[in-house]
């Protein structure tokens, strides 16, 4: 007979089994190594996101990046100016809005000295380099984003005959219409402005007169 355990809990010894009896199957005493995860072209080191991910963009797989959409790289002599959302000349800026309202009230006594036709005069020259005599006074200059260039003499001409008299056909309401137009607008483009296409642009140097 079987000798019963000496101690509590011990397992007795295994038999070997008789003879004719059926192979057992003998138990694993260890699992297979698991299969490493596969590779995630989502994730990239450090957390970053990888190539199926938006992030940074990387050229030629389609995402938005810093190269891309509304800080695209500007052409060449021009910079991107975030206020406005439009690409500028080296060299100028968007005129401020008091600079804009000061030639306004500079052109008064402009044409009260030269007489009115003096001053006339002297806006058909300068219309060509896309000035007023005010805009000259105070080195600003009219530009026109569509073809990224100072407006010519019959774009001025649109701007300060049919603007102008558009700007004052209804009195102080198209006035106060195209002094909204200017403040609450990103470009700062009164109703004259909208009618030609143009922006006022901060030339300093005389950049754009080059």
């Amino acid at each position: 007979m079987t000798q019963p355990p000496d101690h509590p809990g011990d397992s007795p010894p295994s038999q070997p089994p008789p003879p004719g009896a059926p192979p057992q199957a003998v138990p694993l005493t260890s699992s297979p190594p698991p299969m490493p995860p596969p590779p995630d072209h989502g994730q990239g080191p450090y957390g970053q996101p990888g190539y199926g991910q938006p992030g940074y963009g990387q050229p030629g797989y389609g995402q938005p990046g810093y190269g891309q959409g509304a800080y695209a790289a500007a052409p060449p002599g021009t910079y991107f100016d975030q206020a406005s959302g439009l690409n500028l000349p080296a060299g100028v800026a968007l005129a401020s809005v008091w600079r804009r309202i000061g030639a306004y009230f500079l052109s008064i006594p402009l044409s009260i000295v030269t007489l009115g036709i003096g001053y006339l005069i002297w806006g058909l020259i300068v219309w060509g380099r896309g000035q007023t005599p005010a805009l000259q006074v105070l080195g600003m200059r009219c530009w026109r984003p569509e073809t990224g260039r100072v407006a010519g003499w019959w774009w001025m001409a649109l701007r300060e005959i049919v603007g102008r008299f558009v700007e004052g056909f209804l009195g102080p309401i198209t006035l106060i219409t195209s002094l909204v137009l200017m403040l609450a607008g990103k470009e700062r483009k009164s109703l004259h402005d909208h009618i030609a296409g143009t922006v006022v642009l901060r030339d300093p140097t005389n950049a754009l007169g080059r």
